[in-house]
């Protein structure tokens, strides 16, 4: 996709999460942090470019 500048043989991946609240989300990022499977991770070279990551928060406007 055009956001990432995806070249051939690229993958792109999407991954969408729903949290209850900001609170909720605060309190599930804290815990993952502390996850020791994480902190492994964190030494390791990522595999892909972290600058060409696209990512946000959304405030609801609008409720249905």
């Amino acid at each position: 996709p055009r956001a990432v500048r995806g070249k051939r043989g690229e993958t792109v991946v999407f991954s969408w999460i729903v949290f209850k609240s900001r609170a909720h989300r605060d309190r599930v990022n804290a815990k993952v942090m502390k996850d020791p499977r994480i902190s492994a991770m964190m030494d390791a070279e990522m595999p892909f470019d972290a600058r060409r990551m696209v990512y946000g928060g959304f405030e609801v406007i609008v409720e249905a």
